[in-house]
This record gives C-alpha cells, structure tokens and sequence, in this order.
C-alpha cells in the first residue's frame, strides 16, 4: 500500500467522522473502524473447520490466515472501515407467511433483487474516491466476499453489532437484515468500541432452525444448514433434509424471521434490492417451467445465478415434492422427468414418490 503522511491524531478523528457522513451519503446505514487483531476469531474459525462444520467449502480453508489477520491479504492493513447497508424488500410478516405456502418459493430476501456484490462494491469505491480526494492517495482495497474475510468478526469489532447464536450479526437498532463490506486500509484511524452480545437466554434461532443446523449457541453446522445445501453443495442434496427443506428452493430465513431483535429491522430503501420477476411470492410449478433460456434471462445481474440451472431445478424438486399434491404439482414433475441431468431426474422421482405415497 501506499499511504499518505502522517496525520495528527485530531486529524484522524475529523477524518474519521467525514467518513462516517461520506457513507451515510452513499447509502450506508452505519459505519464503523476496527484494527486488525482478529486472533479470537482466527481461533474460532480453526475449532470449526478442525469440526468439519464447513462440508464442502473448501475455500474456507485455502487461504490459510490471510480469513484472519487483514495484513496478510492486504500488506499494510491497519485499520477496516466497515460498513452496512438494510436490505429487507417487506415487510417480515409477508415473508413468514410464504413459509412452507403450499405451492409458492421460498427464497432468501437477500437474493430477490439485483446482485448486492456490484451495489456495495460500487458504493465502497466511491467511499474511496472521497477519502482520496480528501487526503491524497492513500493505500486500501475494497472487499465485499470478493476474498478471504471474516466480515462479521471485523463488524463487530468495529462496533455495528455482535454475532449473534444464529452467527449472523444483529444489531440493537436495525436486527439483521442488512448486508456487510470493508475498506482496507493503511490510514491510522481512531478505531470504535466492540459491541458485545445481547442475545441473553434466548433460544429463538436455535429452535426455528428447520434442520437443527444451530447446534449450540454461537455453532453453526453448515453441513446441515439449508442455506448450505441449496446454494454451496452440488450433487444430491441429502434425503434426511430434503422434507426439512419446505419450499425454500435458495437459502433460508427462518433464524432471523423469528429473532426478537429483528422487530427493529427497517425495509430498505434501495430500489435494486427491491423483488424482480414477482420471485417474492411466486409458484414453485411456474418457476419450474422455466427453461435455461428464461432462466438465464430472469437471473441476470441476481446472485441466484451462481447455483447454475441445474442446481435450481434441483431445489425446486425437492420443494415440490413438499408441495401441496395438485394436478398441476405433479404435471411439473413429470414435465422434467426426463431431464438430462441425472441430479435433476433423481430429484424428481423422489419428489413423485412424495406425492404418490400420500394417494
């Protein structure tokens, strides 16, 4: 990195306070500055990779410590500017309503409208631009999982919340529906204070978990987590899982619908996080029929296009086979009985299998 002069130590706390405003401007709800001691977290995330909690994501391993010391991945990191950004498109009772509905998707709210990867990653850069434009160039790189970095740890550091039993962030003011992305840089700024847990003895996430994927508090068992098997794992999804799995055909919400901090969680203001393509409340039988062509077409600029097509049909399968039996249910069913992928027919004849076995 290549950093600017010195600054007085009244100067970084103005700096720090522009920064601030410079990111509420941009649409950034909160912001925050931790160091780069993330020795804890490291410790952490050793016990549940040593636990094999992290099933076929392989890249949370590869990286070796650059996840957890920022100065690794980035020479010359001191300090992470954190940031986060409200990304719920309604109202959370609309969306519990949808919950194992008996014909229509489920999917994760974060994923209903365009790409946050792009949004944020463009925001954070021009949070850059003004930082540059105010001190003169100065050494940092924008992150939003575009690398190895353990974002919640850093969030927390730099007091936007702590991590929560379900090991998502919360929030005293805003829950969790919101989304994360870091600034690295080599300017000393004065960092803010830890936040620290205020989950108490509540059990909500741990008990909502429809595959019990919340093994203890603060332990998450991906292998078992229905996010997981929708969006990271390829092949046959378990059959243990496949009823617990409902309607929710890409990722799951149920720990943060039923979080009691989340009746503080605002909807965003965000157009392009708002639903495309009728995708918040729409027929798992339609959503089937769409071929690659339209799929290609409806996804583009979603991150719903990085499970690929025949993971989708794969998902809404297994959800289908959840369905509500109808004759239209079942004639989307047979409809893919012939598929060309062996991962989306084995999928279909369970879900047949389903709907036979409670004629």
């Amino acid at each position: 990195m290549d950093s600017v002069a010195t600054i007085s130590r009244r100067g970084q706390h103005d700096l720090a306070d522009r920064i601030r405003r410079w990111a509420g401007e941009l649409g950034f709800q909160e912001t925050g500055i931790a160091d780069i001691d993330l020795s804890r977290a490291e410790a952490r995330l050793a016990e549940w990779l040593e636990n094999q909690f992290h099933g076929d994501m392989e890249y949370m391993s590869r990286h070796g410590a650059k996840r957890s010391r920022p100065d690794l991945l980035v020479p010359g990191t001191l300090r992470v500017i954190s940031v986060r950004m409200d990304y719920l498109p309604e109202q959370q009772e609309q969306a519990r309503e949808l919950l194992d509905h008996p014909r229509k998707a489920y999917i994760s709210r974060y994923a209903l409208g365009r790409d946050y990867h792009k949004l944020l990653r463009g925001r954070l850069r021009r949070l850059a631009q003004r930082i540059q434009a105010d001190i003169g160039p100065f050494g940092h790189r924008v992150l939003v999982d575009s690398a190895p970095v353990l974002e919640k740890p850093l969030a927390e550091k730099a007091g936007l919340g702590w991590i929560g039993k379900h090991t998502n962030l919360l929030n005293r003011r805003a829950g969790s529906w919101f989304f994360l992305g870091e600034l690295y840089t080599d300017v000393e700024l004065p960092v803010d204070r830890p936040e620290v847990s205020h989950c108490g003895s509540c059990r909500a996430c741990i008990d909502v978990c429809p595959t019990g994927a919340i093994v203890a508090p603060y332990r998450l068992d991906a292998r078992r987590c229905i996010s997981y098997l929708t969006i990271e794992r390829k092949g046959a999804i378990p059959l243990e899982f496949r009823n617990l799995i409902g309607n929710r055909i890409y990722g799951c919400d149920d720990c943060q619908l039923f979080c009691p901090w989340n009746k503080f969680a605002a909807r965003t203001a965000e157009v392009d996080f708002a639903p495309r393509h009728n995708l918040d409340s729409i027929d798992l039988a339609e959503l089937f029929r769409w071929d690659e062509e339209t799929w290609n077409r409806k996804t583009e600029g979603s991150a719903i296009r990085r499970i690929g097509y025949e993971q989708w049909l794969r998902n809404i399968a297994v959800a289908l086979g959840n369905a509500k039996p109808s004759e239209a249910v079942v004639a989307a069913l047979h409809s893919r009985r012939d598929s060309a992928s062996p991962i989306v027919r084995e999928h279909v004849e369970w879900a047949l299998q389903q709907h036979a076995q409670q004629q």
